[in-house]
C-alpha cells in the first residue's frame, strides 16, 4: 500500500485523496483505507487520474457491486453501468439523491470529468448527517418519525409550457417506468451509524400527509442540507474523480455555465435497503428496478 493522505476541504465535508493510483488495482487494506475517509469526508477527490470508463468501473467495483446506468436512461454505448452526465441530455440542477426513487438506491457514486466548461458547472455536495446534528431537538424527534415517498414521476417544478419538444421527450424517458418507494425521512447509515436526513427532490410527500403539507415539512428540513456550512462547491478539473457516500449526501448541478459543453460520466455501486431509526426498511410501492441493481439486502 502507498502512504495515503487525506486533506480535507472543508470542515463538514469533502477530503482530497493523495497516494493513491485509481487506474491499478487496489489492495484490501487501500480499499478499506479509502471506505473509512469515505465515511468520514462524504465525498472525496481524486486529481490527475488516468481513467477510461472501463478504469472507472474497476475503481468503483472495489466498493461493492455495480448498478445498471439508470433505471431509465440509456447508459453510454458499449458500456452498460456507466451513465453520461451530459448537459446536453439535461441538467441536474436540484438538489437530490441519485435514485432514491428504487428500494434499494446507489450506496456510492462516482463522477469523472470528461469535458469541462471553461467557467462554472461546479456540482455541491451537502452532508445530511450534518443536516441531520444541525436540527434542533423538538425538530429532529419529529422527523424521526416521519416517512416519505419518493418518485420519478414529477416535472422538477417545471411548468409544461416552458418545456420544448426535447425536454418533453427526456422527461418522458425518465418517467417511462414509474417508481414509488417509502423511505425513512431519518435513515441510519449500515457503516456507522450516523443519522441523516433522506430527503432531497425525489422525496415527493410525507406518508400520512397532504402534498401542499408535505412540501412545508420537506422545506423546512431541506433548508438544514443546504446550509452552506454542510455544503462542498466543487470546480471541476480536468481528468478528477469524485466518489460520494450516496446513502448521507445530496448533490446539485450548478447551471451557470452558458450553455457550454459539460459531461461527466457516472459510475454508481449498488446499495442497501435503507432501515430508520427504529429498524423498519422502506418498501417498493410501484416499480420494478431488478433490471437497474439486484442488491436487496
Amino acid at each position: 500500500m502507498t502512504d495515503i493522505e487525506i486533506q480535507k476541504v472543508t470542515a463538514h465535508i469533502g477530503a482530497r485523496v493523495l497516494g493513491v493510483d485509481v487506474s491499478k488495482p487496489l489492495d484490501d487494506i487501500t480499499v478499506a483505507a479509502l471506505r473509512t475517509a469515505l465515511n468520514e469526508h462524504k465525498a472525496l477527490v481524486f486529481d490527475d487520474v488516468d481513467l477510461d470508463d472501463e478504469g472507472q468501473q474497476a475503481f468503483a467495483r472495489h466498493f461493492g457491486d455495480l448498478t445498471t446506468a439508470h433505471p431509465t436512461v440509456p447508459a453510454v454505448d458499449g458500456a452498460p453501468n456507466v451513465l453520461p452526465v451530459d448537459s446536453e441530455r439535461g441538467r441536474a440542477n436540484h438538489w437530490h439523491t441519485d435514485v432514491t426513487f428504487v428500494l434499494n438506491p446507489p450506496q456510492a457514486s462516482t463522477l469523472r470529468s470528461i469535458t469541462i466548461p471553461p467557467y462554472g458547472g461546479e456540482t455541491l455536495i451537502a452532508n445530511a448527517a450534518a443536516a441531520y446534528r444541525d436540527l434542533p431537538e423538538p425538530l429532529r424527534a419529529f422527523a424521526d418519525t416521519l416517512w416519505a415517498e419518493h418518485t420519478n414521476d414529477y416535472d422538477y417544478a417545471v411548468p409544461d409550457e416552458n418545456i420544448d419538444e426535447e425536454q418533453a421527450a427526456q422527461r418522458a424517458q425518465f418517467t417511462s417506468i414509474k417508481f414509488r418507494t417509502a423511505h425513512p425521512v431519518v435513515r441510519v447509515h449500515p457503516l456507522t451509524g450516523e443519522r441523516g436526513l433522506f430527503i432531497g427532490g425525489f422525496a415527493q410527500r410525507i406518508v400520512g400527509l397532504s402534498v401542499a403539507e408535505s412540501r412545508k415539512i420537506l422545506d423546512l428540513l431541506q433548508a438544514y442540507v443546504t446550509r452552506p456550512e454542510n455544503v462542498l462547491r466543487w470546480r471541476w478539473s480536468p481528468n478528477q474523480l469524485v466518489l460520494f457516500d450516496n446513502r448521507i449526501t445530496q448533490h446539485y448541478a450548478i447551471d451557470n455555465y452558458d450553455g457550454l459543453p459539460r459531461r461527466l460520466n457516472r459510475v454508481t455501486v449498488a446499495g442497501d435497503v435503507p432501515v430508520g431509526i427504529d429498524g423498519t426498511r422502506s418498501h417498493s410501492v410501484e416499480g420494478d428496478a431488478s433490471h437497474y441493481t439486484s442488491v436487496a439486502g
